[in-house]
């Protein structure tokens, strides 16, 4: 095969050096699509669906089960975060837990893992508190986060003392949202 030269520059060196970069670039897609992302999701209710009445005021205030994937092999540790962006007065914090394991796949109905911290939610209490809106449908955000550190933080802070602990540390979130309003509200 001859080399088509104009101006003096090859185009089949400039066609082999393409190719190499798309060789490249379609392998780097590839392994990036391969790459799983983290998630958390429940087996209680879909992303989008409404959290049924045991896991809120209405019913037994249990935390849902919630089952996480695809853990980055960097993380150190998780933090998970539940809150309502839609409350009255602002974000409304549910759940605050750190110093989750990296090696953990499922957190059960109402147990979570003795290992982890928990922190002071918006009903000034260290443990769940179900969604309990004062009118209409609210969303609830299960956040998770994985991080690079393991955080020395206190068992009796709240979310803006997680939040500054957590910057700079996260390498990815996942979040599972529901949905729940209360009957005669």
């Amino acid at each position: 095969m001859n080399s088509i030269t104009r101006g003096g520059k090859s185009w089949r060196s400039l066609a082999a050096f393409i190719a190499i970069l798309c060789l490249f670039g379609i392998t780097g897609i590839s392994q990036m699509e391969n790459e799983a992302h983290m998630k958390i999701s429940s087996s209680k209710f879909i992303e989008g669906g409404n959290i049924p009445a045991q896991f809120t005021c209405d019913g037994e205030n249990a935390s849902p089960d919630l089952v996480i994937e695809n853990l980055p092999a960097a993380a150190k540790s998780l933090v998970l975060i539940v809150d309502d962006p839609d409350a009255p007065r602002g974000t409304f914090t549910h759940w605050l837990m750190w110093n989750l394991k990296t090696d953990l796949k499922e957190i059960p109905v109402n147990s979570p893992p003795q290992d982890a911290v928990q922190g002071i939610n918006d009903f000034g209490k260290k443990k769940y508190g179900g969604p309990c809106p004062p009118s209409g449908t609210h969303r609830y955000y299960f956040r998770l986060y994985a991080l690079d550190v393991v955080l020395s933080l206190p068992p009796n802070s709240d979310r803006k003392a997680l939040d500054k602990a957590i910057g700079g540390h996260v390498i990815t979130k996942a979040t599972l949202m529901g949905r729940y309003s209360r009957s005669g509200k």
